[in-house]
């Protein structure tokens, strides 16, 4: 059977049309039999155009089901009732043939903008959840706005360079992917968590202005906004001053949002130090769409003999007008609280120019007047306080901030408030007591605080910075280590002796003394920037094959299990575990 050609696609059509003989293909997103006519919409990645079979057509309509594959060719009428929520609404094929290309059994799942299913659903069949309008426009979105990066790039000398996905396991931050070697039996690759090695040696090679739409693999429990494998738009720059590069990052967002949101971004962005923005809005990515900020408390209460108010650090938060808070929310905010280590939480009401609660009882007269002017308190204003170390305090009530807004309604989710965080700590503690580098270990700290370096380490700050989005980090980067010296300093200060550095970094090492050039870069996570840009609440909403968030594969379940076939030529016995 010889099937016609495609003359348009099925979002094509518009009243203007009327007259024109047609041909399109598509798939059956709907088919309703009124008897003497069978109407159906036909569905492509474009849209709908609603096709009009007379009788004549019986003997094929009628084996025709939902997600056949048709060929219709007819021509353009307008349409008595018309439909105003699709842009073909005004008009209609008249069919003059059709044809059945391909059939299909009955899907699992709704195909349509609204659907039933639930996401592992979803992912399992996620082939015909990929024919969904909003996954459709998810694709194209991502594409656009990698095109808008290339472009950017590309105006301004930046060659894509590609770097290994089969490399050496170094320590930067998460847990790698390990790759066996057959040919080399008993040693591993690594699945990359970024190609920061690789782009600094590019720097050294030379290349002077780098990026790469990079793939990029992180063995770490999965969220919303995070997966396993993920798409980083990285760049790298030689004999950049750190003020340069920021105006390189801010005229790449300027150019993504012009192109996709026909926005035009104020620049330079705000910036905030680490310390303010943990302080101000209890998060180093806060969402500024939004004011709500935590008060410091702690010398209102510096004399309290309550004893679970005598701590370091006793932040606060205000919520205007708080009637619509229940003691139901407050107990689901509690809870979140204590997620991030709050043993609890307080909180007061305003009424009637008197502070109501069972924690107004813990304070005394004037510690609540004190509180009052402080916030700025009126009546059914409700006010929340966490008393705690410092950093507990602040990223509880950070969480609580968050958490308040989406209740109150206050974000508006059209607004795009982007912002740098900059001066991060160089170093900080991990739960066992040791020393990590904050970002990673090839991130220069500021000269001025080198002093530090021995008597108190976490006083030392990184030429580090975050873009952040509308409380989502966006990328994160660094002016990068140059000097041998200084690296090695900051290999030592980890506690890495010289057979470790030698060990994990002996070719970077190396290579450092070859005339390596001042440079700095960034990585920025692409699936976020899509997710953000296409209102998703979801990571998985844009990228075509997501993971769920048991790092599983419902469509091709992967992982799965290896025969020992394979196992043996890569010299892996498996452990098995003892069964309870």
């Amino acid at each position: 059977m010889r099937l016609n050609h495609r003359s348009h696609n099925n979002n094509e059509l518009r009243i203007t049309d009327v007259g024109k003989t047609v041909e399109l293909k598509g798939w059956v997103s709907k088919k309703r039999n009124l008897g003497s006519l069978v109407f159906i919409d036909l569905r492509d990645k474009e849209g709908i155009t609603q096709l009009v079979c007379s009788e004549k057509f019986a003997s094929i309509t009628s084996k025709i089901r939902n997600e056949y594959v048709l060929y219709a060719k007819g021509k353009v009428i307008e349409r008595s009732s018309k439909n105003p929520n699709i842009p073909t609404g005004d008009i209609e094929v008249e069919v003059e043939d059709i044809q059945i290309i391909n059939t299909s059994e009955t899907p699992p799942m709704i195909i349509a903008a609204e659907t039933d299913a639930l996401e592992d659903t979803r992912l399992k069949y996620r082939y015909l959840d990929l024919r969904r309008p909003q996954l459709q426009q998810a694709l194209k979105l991502r594409y656009e706005v990698t095109k808008s990066i290339r472009a950017y790039f590309d105006s301004l000398d930046f060659i894509e360079v590609e770097t290994p996905i089969i490399a050496k396991t170094t320590p930067e931050g998460a847990r790698d992917y390990l790759i066996p070697s057959r040919v080399n039996k008993g040693k591993f690759y690594a699945l990359p968590q970024s190609p920061q090695i690789f782009k600094q040696l590019l720097m050294i090679a030379g290349v002077e202005r780098y990026f790469q739409i990079a793939r990029c693999f992180r063995d770490e429990d999965l969220r919303a906004d995070r997966q396993m494998e993920f798409t980083q738009v990285d760049f790298e720059v030689s004999f950049f001053e750190i003020e340069e590069f920021y105006s390189l990052v801010e005229g790449l967002f300027v150019k993504i949002m012009k192109d996709i949101k026909n926005i035009d971004l104020k620049v330079p962005f705000k910036r905030l130090t680490w310390h303010d923005a943990m302080n101000r809005y209890g998060s180093d990515k806060p969402d500024l769409r939004f004011d709500m900020q935590l008060f410091d408390i702690s010398d209102i209460l510096k004399d309290t003999t309550v004893s679970f108010l005598q701590n370091e650090c006793t932040k606060a938060i205000k919520v205007s007008n708080g009637s619509s808070i229940s003691r139901k929310d407050i107990d689901t905010y509690t809870e979140l609280v204590k997620k991030y280590k709050a043993k609890g939480l307080c909180f007061v009401r305003m009424n009637n120019g008197i502070l109501e609660g069972s924690s107004a009882k813990l304070l005394t007269d004037l510690e609540k007047k004190n509180l009052i002017e402080r916030l700025d308190l009126h009546d059914t204003d409700l006010a929340f306080f966490i008393s705690d170390k410092w950093l507990i305090s602040v990223t509880s009530m950070g969480a609580l901030r968050n958490a308040l807004a989406k209740k109150l309604d206050i974000i508006n989710e059209n607004e795009y408030n982007f912002l740098w965080i900059v001066d991060f700590p160089m170093y900080e503690y991990n739960d066992d007591g040791e020393l990590n580098a904050m970002h990673h270990p090839f991130t220069s700290y500021k000269k001025e605080d080198e002093k530090y370096l021995e008597t108190d380490p976490l006083k030392v700050r990184a030429n580090a910075y975050d873009v952040v989005l509308n409380g989502y980090e966006l990328g994160s980067g660094s002016v990068r280590i140059f000097d041998q010296d200084e690296q090695r300093k900051v290999f030592e200060k980890l506690g890495l002796s010289d057979e470790d550095i030698r060990y994990k970094f002996g070719f970077f090492v190396d290579a450092l003394k070859y005339g390596t050039p001042p440079h700095c870069g960034m990585g920025l996570g692409l699936d976020r920037i899509v997710m953000i840009l296409n209102h998703s609440q979801s990571i998985r909403d844009v990228i075509a094959f997501p993971k769920n968030a048991s790092a599983i594969c419902p469509m091709s379940d992967a992982p799965s299990i290896v025969n020992q076939k394979q196992l043996d030529e890569l010299g892996i016995q498996i452990k098995k575990e003892e069964v309870k």
